[in-house]
């Protein structure tokens, strides 16, 4: 399908975490692109514009969030959903609780699941789909980050089963993983003035950090129907970090 007639036919996308950083972005972009972006957020933005849908709910809240994709899919099926949600512990190995780790699974991971399992239907019906997790450049393993870590470790893994199980549907399925980004969940669990910060902003090639816009022009560009022979792969977004001979 040429990239007209989706403009003709505007199709649904859902964004989790909708209301700031990446997922607000995303939000924009999507707009801009010609999709119908649906944000899912614990508040709905102050400055969400005319046109845009935000719903207010906790995805850590599995039977909740079912209830409400039953709603919105009573109103037709979606095309695309971005898995951007998450939260991130900054807590030691030692300080780590198990709640802690429940947290985030509940959020980082199980919340894609529900997702997932609630719109999959509809794509599989019609032959079409894409799915974008954001998983993070952390996944690879970071400091502080236990829980954050192996929660965006299973949504890599999660990205590339999906992307194996739904290929016979033309459903796609890729993760993106941000390196440092200017969101107030990066800055909340590295503090600009914190030695490991530091740290971490001197390995990075491009020295600087990510504009969330830079991410939400990644979404866009892998739910794009011309994206459809990309799927199970992982888009690392991070200034070059990866490459660098440091790892923080």
């Amino acid at each position: 399908m040429s990239a007209a007639t989706a403009r003709e036919s505007p199709r649904r996308v859902l964004v989790t975490g909708a209301s700031r950083g990446i997922g607000r972005a995303a939000m924009r972009a999507l707009a801009q692109a010609g999709y119908q972006a649906v944000g899912l957020a614990r508040q709905v933005p102050g400055d969400a514009a005319a046109g845009e849908q935000f719903l207010a709910c906790d995805l850590t809240d599995a039977q909740a969030t079912r209830t409400l994709l039953d709603a919105l899919l009573r109103e037709g099926p979606f095309y695309g959903l971005v898995n951007n949600a998450g939260m991130a512990h900054a807590t030691s190995l030692a300080e780590t609780s198990v709640q802690e780790m429940d947290e985030a699974m509940a959020l980082n991971v199980n919340a894609a699941l529900v997702c997932m399992q609630a719109l999959m239907p509809g794509m599989v019906q019609a032959r079409a789909g894409r799915v974008v997790n954001i998983s993070s450049r952390a996944a690879l393993g970071k400091p502080l980050r236990t829980t954050y870590s192996a929660s965006k470790a299973a949504l890599i893994g999660m990205s590339r089963t999906w992307a194996l199980e739904l290929a016979p549907h033309q459903i796609t399925v890729n993760a993106i993983a941000p390196g440092p980004v200017d969101t107030g969940l990066f800055w909340a669990a590295s503090p600009p003035d914190a030695a490991q910060t530091r740290a971490l902003m001197d390995a990075v090639p491009l020295q600087r950090v990510g504009a969330p816009a830079e991410i939400a022009h990644a979404i866009a560009f892998l739910l794009h129907p011309l994206s459809g022979y990309i799927t199970g792969q992982i888009l690392h977004i991070d200034g070059g970090l990866t490459i660098s001979a440091t790892r923080l």
